[in-house]
């Protein structure tokens, strides 16, 4: 669960709503229109959080009574997303090895913690399982997953309204405020990208109970967020 805090409320935006959002930004991508195996890795894009639809089905609040969101869940169920979600793409064999590229990828700072040292195998073997049966190499992997993480971080910053600029592979995503992210360089292929995603609405409060947090997500207002992703030409200010 995506929990995008405001000053009087927070929104939960769901995994799979946030990847849907990544794929259809990254369809406007100009360099991925030329790609050969453009249709596997916007799969891949759109899909890529696919794993988190139980737990996010079920969102709990921690001993503080805040929220769990996906960077705070426990990590034996954080793990469990991954191979569920490659499984799913089983039939598409290059989507489901750059979900578990991804999944290598982007918890790779917790590979010398002893919570964490069976997953980066399982992980390594699913990846090279499936891209073994394609005819591709792991640097044509790493080439196509570019992209992948790309939409990812655009997406996220939008959906969890990160302050923080991120930089990766030679872009920069960058929120400019609670509606509009700028990329440079700019590869899209129309100047603005109208975006949106639902969301469900609560007060921004710790819960006393988990059944208290279960009656305020019954009585949730469900609304759909807009915004605006653009590209720029020129570099963002320095940092």
């Amino acid at each position: 669960m995506i929990v995008r805090r405001g000053d009087s409320v927070v929104h939960l935006i769901t995994q799979p709503d946030h990847a849907a959002l990544a794929r259809r930004i990254m369809e406007h991508w100009t360099p991925l229109s030329a790609e050969p195996r453009r249709a596997s890795i916007l799969l891949a894009i759109g899909e890529h959080d696919n794993g988190w639809r139980e737990l996010d089905a079920q969102p709990t609040i921690d001993a503080n009574g805040q929220i769990v969101d996906f960077v705070s869940a426990p990590a034996a169920p954080k793990q469990a997303v991954w191979p569920r979600g490659v499984a799913r793409l089983a039939a598409d064999p290059l989507a489901a090895a750059l979900v578990a590229h991804h999944a290598v990828t982007v918890y790779d700072r917790f590979r010398g913690e002893e919570a964490w040292r069976g997953f980066f195998p399982e992980m390594e073997d699913l990846r090279g399982q499936f891209l073994a049966r394609t005819e591709l190499s792991h640097q044509d992997l790493l080439r196509d997953y570019v992209y992948v993480r790309l939409g990812d971080l655009i997406s996220l910053t939008f959906c969890a309204g990160w302050k923080e600029e991120q930089v990766y592979e030679g872009s920069r995503v960058r929120r400019e405020d609670d509606r509009r992210v700028a990329v440079v360089p700019d590869a899209f292929d129309v100047p603005d990208i109208a975006i949106e995603v639902p969301a469900l609405e609560l007060p921004a409060q710790p819960f006393a109970s988990e059944s208290s947090f279960r009656d305020a997500l019954a009585k949730g207002n469900r609304v759909t967020l807009t915004g605006t992703v653009r590209g720029e030409l020129g570099g963002l200010d320095a940092r």
